[in-house]
């Protein structure tokens, strides 16, 4: 069982930045894939970001790509989402997600944050 905590959401400005943390409960947080996701009102659920477990490699959506950065700090049990260039389109809830197994890009995830929301204006 794994609970995550995701903070650092909030207000900013278009071309602003911002940085994303998750938290993660447990002991084998390393055994662990991670995502970042995000909804925005009125539309699904969509990928933004997976990483490796040893933080190693990264994979990202491409409307995120280039300005998005995920990393993870295994000793902290922590995941961070670096958002630079935001744009409009970036507001959403963001959720941190984690998943136990051998593949660090699991097609579906197991476990699952209360979200943070982000706004940018315009």
């Amino acid at each position: 069982q794994v609970q995550l905590v995701e903070s650092g959401g909030g207000l900013v400005q278009a071309g602003g930045s911002l940085r994303l943390s998750c938290a993660a409960s447990g002991r084998t947080f390393s055994n662990y894939a991670m995502g970042w996701f995000r909804q925005a009102p009125g539309k699904e659920r969509e990928f933004v970001a997976a990483i490796s477990f040893s933080g190693s490699s990264a994979y990202y959506s491409d409307s995120v790509l280039g300005r998005f950065t995920m990393s993870r700090d295994n000793a902290k049990n922590t995941v961070y989402l670096q958002m630079n260039s935001l744009k409009p389109e970036d507001t959403a809830v963001y959720y941190c997600a984690a998943r136990a197994g051998s593949t660090w890009r699991p097609a579906e995830y197991d476990y699952w944050g209360q979200g943070t929301q982000v706004t940018v204006s315009s």
